[in-house]
């Protein structure tokens, strides 16, 4: 190597920084290379060292504190990432952009993409060649101009061969997946355990909260450990018949994992991107058999019969083409689903219903029994219609318990109980009557708003379900937060709006029935 080259680079330095799913770069304001080579906050930068290159978004800095002129600092993923020791020195060029921005450039004009537009973005993103900004302009263009069903399908494949695929060499493996909408929908927590313990393979691997006050790997965390290596994943499910783990540790569909992060911020839940991003993720868990609820409710997010009826169909369709067995179930989503509404709570129900608690939330415990009982019916030796006693059985015998011990027990019991968060007030009827309505997306804003699911304790309790009578002055639900601030900002929300509708019998919100 020139002596020029050797004062072209700079040595590494670890800055520890989790930017989450996003690589980022720290190079000084006063670096001879920085000025020479004309760098500006906000670039993209190809870092390359030891035959290896890494992209990362450069941040500059005026505080040697950080990083120094001679240094280059990386945020913790792109530290690990490069997989160099600290000190180690690196070059450091502009990063050319991405190809694959012209395919989004052209969706942005609403045009219609080709097979190999996708694998080139998603190729991209893995690779961190996109910025944040880049990938939110392609998910507000797909989900803006839309993505048709074809579209869809070779996203779904994109998004599937972005990482690892799982094969867990059985004719059998079924998953099942809610499209999201219903605080407090832990079914999975009970179908799981109930499944395993029936003898049929269930690697559920899970995500966390996009736009939910707690995903299912949320909740399960404040039982046990969920960022599960590979090997421990594997072998969980080889001993036990199934998992609950978080899906992001396992690398499968990288690409729709850290698009999550981005649309998580946005908000944004686009169909065509839902779907996409369900089906890739079972199918490279290996799942051979899927069932996929959507409830439908005037506050869910899906909210009109016609709509579920559509999106049944195009779940059908990509399944179909992806030779995944697909069964489709329209639930009711008038309401939350149990009483709490955060992980701690929401672990707290389903605890209840595997203990057979008296107090568990019966409709939580009905819904997951339907759900178990439809999985259990893709066993060809389990007659139709029959799923549901099976399901029962299995948990009022206390073998869907035993089964969820083992799983926290393989998968890393946690060692203290979480509690609830230390601050609370109760949020209560302003006119007596019966509850007609209850706002699926305002509990579920008050529960983030009181930190969920950042803060396992923080959530919603509701002491009151729709046709409920109240009187004047009498609790609806509580809320539980962990510090003032979000306290405050929920208490802020509930004083405003909180969500609840009190009325005559006759207007009680109508339940949709289930098929």
């Amino acid at each position: 190597m020139s002596k020029k080259e050797k004062d072209e680079q700079l040595k590494l330095r670890r800055v520890a920084i989790d930017t989450y799913r996003e690589n980022v770069a720290y190079m000084h304001r006063d670096c001879d290379f920085y000025r020479a080579e004309g760098f500006q906050a906000l670039n993209k930068v190809e870092i390359i060292a030891n035959g290896n290159s890494i992209y990362a978004v450069l941040n500059v800095v005026d505080d040697e504190n950080i990083v120094k002129p001679a240094e280059l600092g990386l945020s913790e993923q792109a530290f690990d990432q490069l997989g160099l020791e600290t000190g180690f020195p690196v070059s450091v060029a502009q990063a050319e952009p991405p190809p694959s921005m012209d395919a989004v450039r052209r969706k942005i004009s609403g045009e219609r993409l080709m097979p190999e537009d996708f694998f080139a973005i998603t190729s991209d993103i893995v690779r961190n060649r996109y910025s944040k900004m880049e990938m939110a302009a392609f998910l507000v263009a797909s989900g803006q101009t839309g993505l048709d069903r074809e579209e869809i399908l070779h996203l779904t494949r994109a998004m599937t061969e972005s990482g690892d695929r799982l094969d867990w060499h059985e004719p059998l493996v079924v998953d099942k997946h809610c499209i999201g909408g219903i605080p407090g929908n832990r079914t999975t927590m009970l179908v799981v355990p109930i499944v395993a313990a029936h003898g049929m393979v269930m690697p559920k691997t899970s995500s966390r909260a996009i736009t939910s006050p707690a995903g299912t790997a949320d909740t399960m965390e404040v039982l046990c450990e969920v960022n599960l290596a590979p090997k421990k994943l594997h072998d969980v499910v080889r001993k036990h018949r199934a998992c609950l783990a978080w899906g992001g540790t396992a690398k499968l569909a990288p690409a729709d994992d850290i698009l999550i992060s981005v649309e998580r911020p946005l908000g944004i839940d686009s169909q065509g991107q839902m779907v996409a991003s369900i089906l890739s993720k079972k199918l490279a868990a290996g799942s051979t058999h899927l069932l996929v609820d959507i409830p439908v409710g005037p506050t869910a997010k899906v909210r009109h019969m016609r709509e579920a009826l559509q999106l049944r169909k195009l779940f059908e369709y990509i399944g179909d083409r992806m030779s995944i067995h697909l069964e489709v179930i329209i639930t009711d989503g008038s309401q939350p689903v149990g009483h709490g509404i955060g992980p701690v709570l929401e672990a707290r129900d389903v605890m209840q219903v595997l203990n057979n608690d008296p107090l568990a939330p019966s409709d939580l415990r009905q819904k997951a029994l339907r759900l178990a009982g439809r999985i259990l019916e893709f066993d060809p030796d389990v007659r139709g219609g029959y799923g549901y006693a099976i399901a029962r059985d299995i948990l009022d015998s206390g073998r869907a318990l035993q089964k969820m011990q083992d799983l926290i027990a393989a998968q890393g019991a946690v060692k203290e109980t979480i509690p609830v968060g230390q601050l609370s007030y109760e949020v209560c009827a302003e006119q007596s009557g019966v509850v007609t309505q209850i706002d699926n997306y305002i509990l579920a804003k008050v529960a983030r708003l009181a930190g969920a699911p950042i803060d396992k304790g923080a959530g919603v309790d509701l002491l009151k379900k729709l046709g409920d009578t109240v009187e004047k002055g009498e609790p609806l639900y509580r809320v539980y937060a962990e510090y003032r601030t979000d306290f405050n900002f929920a208490k802020s929300q509930t004083d405003t709006l909180n969500g609840y509708q009190i009325g005559r019998p006759e207007d009680v919100c109508k339940s949709y029935m289930e098929f």
